[in-house]
């Protein structure tokens, strides 16, 4: 069973750069680059920046407390500025990555542009078996985004699966 949630009830973005900011910064990349300020125009739109958006994948471990290892994810995604698009919850984490419907819910928001980045708590979350972690890695850069783990000593194990 996978249990999901989109947006983590963030208030809607704003723009933290005013139109002065954009022309100062404009001005001193143009004075960086040796060209004479204004030589080049900047679009209007240029001045709204937009969050990059991540999902948050937690499963089910022995002994590991969901909810605040769900706090602790968010907390570290928010250091970073990037948008909860969605959390998913794996119920069955046992199973190999590409038997948990949560990894590919993961994988199906990366291809829609929806999130940028899987950010899990433990790499032991995707597989403890590093040839099956590795794995998942290199779908999710196929996918156009990229895996980030928010490493503890739990999470470091890795075994061979057979």
């Amino acid at each position: 069973m996978v249990s999901i949630e989109h947006g983590n009830r963030q208030a809607p973005t704003t723009v933290r750069r005013t139109e002065g900011d954009v022309r100062r910064r404009q001005a001193l990349a143009d004075a960086a680059s040796g060209m004479s300020p204004g030589a080049i125009e900047l679009p209007a739109e240029a001045a709204k920046i937009e969050r990059f958006r991540c999902v948050i994948y937690l499963c089910r471990v022995p002994h590991a407390n969901i909810a605040e290892l769900r706090k602790e994810c968010a907390e570290y995604a928010e250091a970073f500025c990037w948008e909860i698009t969605a959390v998913i919850e794996d119920r069955e984490g046992s199973l190999a990555p590409e038997g948990r419907d949560g990894l590919r819910q993961a994988i199906d928001l990366i291809k829609s542009g929806q999130a940028g980045a899987v950010v899990t708590a433990w790499r032991s979350m995707i597989s403890p078996a590093v040839q099956e972690y590795d794995q998942f890695a290199r779908e999710v850069e196929k996918a156009g985004g990229f895996l980030h783990v928010k490493d503890s000593p739990r999470g470091r194990c890795s075994v061979e699966r057979g």
